[in-house]
C-alpha cells in the first residue's frame, strides 16, 4: 500500500524529477517498517540573494504507530547538500535509520549490555600484591596488583568502587581485570 506521502516545498518551484526522487525514497521506507501511517517532506531551497554555498534543507516526519519521527537537521557546513538530490538521500537515509532502531524496540530485539560486576575494595595488601574486592551481593573477590587496568596497588583505598571481570581461580572467584570507578579515579 503506497505510503500517504506530502510534500513541501519552500524557495524554489516544484518539479516532477524531485517529487519522483522523494517519492521513491518514501517507498523504500517500508522495508523498515510497516503500517507507516503518513510521511511529510519538506525541503527548502536557499534564499535567492545567496550566490555560493547554497545548501538544501530537507526534513522528514514519518507516523508510525507509538511514535512520530521527525528527521530535520541543519546542512551545517556539508557542501553536498548543494545537490538537492544528495540532500533527500541523507534525509532518507536518516529516517530509515531512525524507523529500524524504532522498529527493533517495539519487537524487543534491543541489546542489553551487560555492565561488569561492581563493587567495593575491601583489602589491600599492597606488600603482598593482592587485595580482596566485596561485591554488591555480599562475596569476596580476590585480585593480584597485575589485575589493576588504572591505578597501583599501592594507591588504592579500602572503600574505593571497582568495576571488574570475574573468573574462578584456584582458590575461588578472583577479578582478572579491576578499574577504579567514581569521582576519585586514579590514573597513574
Amino acid at each position: 500500500m503506497p505510503i500517504p506521502l506530502e510534500i513541501t516545498v519552500h524557495n524554489m518551484d516544484s518539479s516532477p524529477a524531485v517529487e519522483a526522487a522523494v517519492r521513491e525514497k518514501a517507498e523504500k521506507l517500508e522495508r523498515f517498517a510497516e503500517k507507516i501511517m503518513g510521511c511529510q517532506v519538506r525541503i527548502d531551497a536557499p534564499h535567492k540573494h545567496h550566490n555560493k554555498g547554497k545548501l538544501y534543507h530537507v526534513s522528514v516526519e514519518i507516523q508510525v504507530p507509538g511514535k512520530h519521527i521527525v528527521v530535520s537537521r541543519d546542512p551545517g557546513q556539508n557542501h553536498a547538500h548543494e545537490d538537492l538530490y544528495v540532500a533527500i538521500r541523507d534525509a532518507f537515509r536518516a529516517a530509515g535509520r531512525q524507523l529500524q532502531e524504532h522498529t527493533r524496540v517495539r519487537r524487543g530485539k534491543v541489546k542489553h549490555h551487560e555492565t561488569p560486576p561492581h563493587g567495593r575494595i575491601a583489602t589491600v595488601h599492597a606488600s603482598e600484591d593482592y587485595g580482596t574486592i566485596t561485591t554488591a551481593d555480599g562475596r569476596e573477590v580476590y585480585f593480584h596488583r597485575n589485575s589493576l587496568l588504572n591505578a597501583k596497588l599501592e594507591e588504592i583505598e579500602s572503600g574505593a568502587e571497582v568495576r571488574f571481570d570475574e573468573e574462578i581461580g584456584d582458590k575461588g572467584p578472583q577479578a582478572s581485570s579491576v578499574s577504579l570507578i567514581g569521582k576519585h579515579h586514579l590514573t597513574s
